[in-house]
């Protein structure tokens, strides 16, 4: 998948982007992807000047984001005028910091899924340590601006 397939299927843009690339996916099975952290992301700035470490919220962020494209990579077609949105997070564990100059990759296995509501697993992994792990469901919606 490649940077433009992500823009399609993603409404996220700078600075909310948090997927730079899709290794690996699997349709209904499994999806792997990449965010390069760079000093340069904004919220360094402030979190923190003196010690940057990504904040989990925003790793969190990045395996919703990545779950979507497992989804959206499942079923295309039904991502017409669509938008998917994070519904619920369960046994989350945060279990290594994230620092500038990290590649964070984003292992999304599938669970399962009943009419529009997706359940997944996502793990955050950098060198082969898991940074942040949990369960992850999202539902597909009409989006409000194209109804």
């Amino acid at each position: 998948m490649s940077i433009q397939d992500i823009l399609n299927f993603l409404p996220h843009r700078y600075p909310f982007l948090l997927v730079d690339r899709v290794v690996q996916l699997e349709p209904f099975k499994s999806l792997k992807a990449l965010k390069n952290v760079t000093i340069n992301e904004p919220f360094f700035q402030g979190h923190f000047p003196d010690y940057p470490v990504m904040p989990g919220v925003l790793i969190l962020e990045s395996l919703a984001q990545a779950g979507g494209l497992l989804v959206a990579g499942s079923v295309p077609d039904q991502m017409q005028g669509k938008i998917f949105l994070f519904t619920g997070v369960d046994k989350v564990r945060f279990r290594k910091p994230v620092f500038p100059g990290d590649s964070l990759y984003m292992h999304i296995t599938y669970d399962r899924h009943r009419m529009n509501l997706w359940r997944m697993h996502g793990q955050a992994v950098v060198q082969d340590r898991v940074a942040a792990e949990g369960m992850f469901s999202a539902t597909i919606v009409d989006r409000e601006d194209q109804a």
